[in-house]
């Protein structure tokens, strides 16, 4: 399947790309792909080194007539959310990417693609492997674990950089330039709760399946349905009538939750099935225009051994019901900004314990605070222990950019066009390395990518092509040095 990417144009990039693609690099197991890069270098005569978090350094001299304009930074992450439909036989710790082209995208084979921010790393691989393309001093950094914690980019000590502009190549849409972003906080509840055997009844299973998922920052307002609060909607309807044994929904705390399973115990199948069915219609109507593959089955399963207490079981479906999901409030000063968001990204329920996951993101550290501390309170009111981890400071617009008038300008001459000004709502690392390189003049951009952190994922070609173009044309205009 590769080889038909391999063809595509600019053939460097992508091969690049397909070659990433051939490696294994979940979150947190960059190993193989840090050693890729690192032989990489090798061959290419680049220096090289790796930090102490595990990051990859590179760097090149500028191009002959070159010298004297400011160093660039360019900088993607090495990891990929890992994201599969469950009829899917796939392994990401062992297989590669399966790759194929479909009209102008390129998209993956029931699994996540890995163009966020595959392709990313594989432009800044091709620049420098070139041998003809003009460019300033250039450093590549890049990071790890962007997806689950930003640690790379937490980790990354002051004095390794010396580049006064960086060029992060990890956004979506390739009209638009980020200046800014959210920042986040993950949150973990968890409680044990005492095992109640079961000897009679019938066991059911539900399952809530066929939604779009999606990136819990860039479409959290799309009002894309949440699996994991359909199924507590669903086991709140017959919470009276049943023993709740298991729930399975979600996976990844920045993707939204596409399915969820629960098994439950009850006395009375058609009692069910009559409570759920009037409310699986109502949930269906209001889902038709945006989630038509949603789909809720209910079907006999094996009776379980055990279950969660009545008593316990209610106070816990009452808390997520409580917990917030989706936007929470909308920026007063960006229109069409979210502000601050929670995504109810897992909640897992089997022999004695119950853990929830939540990743809350805000533009704003009052905001983040806030809304965690909201959602804390809520969980420790069903008497789960809370642990509030991972923060990280968003990145603050800074209109008076420099580099930002230059990709302005750049853009407008190559494009004949505006290009869109924008923060987002997702985590883009440039507001964490600005921590330790406070005076770095720093934006973001890439090409096209839709429905990132799902199975749906895709990459546009024509807009990769306008992506390398650009990037090219920017790397060549660099301001002289001061």
């Amino acid at each position: 399947m590769s080889k038909e990417i391999r063809k595509l144009k600019p053939l460097s990039l992508w091969n690049n790309f397909a070659n990433l693609n051939a490696i294994p690099r979940p979150s947190k197991q960059e190993q193989k792909v840090v050693a890729y890069l690192m032989k990489f270098a090798k061959l290419h005569k680049l220096e090289a080194l790796i930090d102490p978090v595990g990051n990859v350094i590179m760097k090149k001299p500028a191009t002959q007539g070159m010298e004297d304009r400011k160093a660039v930074v360019l900088q993607s992450h090495l990891d990929m959310v890992c994201q599969k439909n469950n009829d899917t036989d796939f392994d990401f710790n062992t297989q590669g990417i399966k790759m194929v082209i479909d009209g102008d995208w390129v998209t993956a084979v029931g699994t996540t693609l890995g163009a966020d921010n595959g392709l990313g790393v594989a432009a800044i691989l091709s620049v420098l492997e070139s041998k003809d393309i003009a460019h300033p001093k250039l450093e590549a950094l890049f990071t790890i674990d962007e997806e689950t914690g930003m640690t790379g980019a937490l980790g990354l000590q002051a004095g390794f950089l010396e580049g006064e502009i960086l060029l992060n190549l990890d956004t979506e849409d390739d009209d638009e330039i980020a200046m800014g972003c959210a920042g986040g906080i993950d949150l973990t509840a968890s409680k044990t709760y005492s095992l109640q055997a079961v000897s009679s009844g019938c066991g059911v299973e539900i399952v809530v399946k066929g939604l779009r998922g999606g990136h819990s920052g860039m479409d959290i307002h799309k009002g894309f349905a949440n699996a994991n609060k359909i199924m507590n909607r669903l086991l709140y309807q017959i919470h009276d009538l049943v023993h709740i044994s298991e729930i399975d929904g979600g996976s990844l705390r920045n993707a939204i939750p596409r399915e969820s399973r629960a098994v439950i115990v009850c006395e009375n199948v058609k009692a069910i099935e009559k409570r759920l069915l009037p409310l699986i219609v109502d949930i269906n109507q209001e889902y038709k225009t945006i989630e038509p593959h949603l789909q809720i089955d209910i079907q006999a399963s094996d009776r379980p051994n055990n279950c969660m207490p009545k008593d316990q079981q209610e106070t816990m479906l009452k808390t997520v019901y409580a917990i917030h999901n989706g936007v929470y409030r909308m920026s007063p000063d960006m229109q069409g900004l979210v502000e601050t968001s929670n995504n109810l990204a897992r909640v897992l329920l089997k022999e004695g314990e119950v853990t929830i996951l939540c990743l809350t993101r805000s533009a704003t550290e009052a905001g983040k605070t806030d809304l965690a501390n909201q959602l804390k309170s809520i969980l420790q009111l069903g008497l789960f222990n809370v642990v509030l981890s991972g923060s990280y400071p968003g990145w603050k617009p800074n209109p008076e950019s420099k580099i930002l008038k230059v990709l302005q300008d750049i853009y407008f001459d190559v494009f004949k066009a505006e290009p869109k000004i924008i923060a987002y709502h997702a985590g883009l690392e440039c507001g964490i390395l600005g921590k330790n390189y406070p005076d770095m003049d720093m934006i973001s951009f890439g090409p096209t990518i839709q429905r990132a952190h799902s199975p749906d994922e895709r990459a546009n070609i024509s807009s990769t092509q306008k992506f390398w173009k650009y990037l090219l044309e920017i790397l060549k205009n660099i301001p002289a040095k001061s």
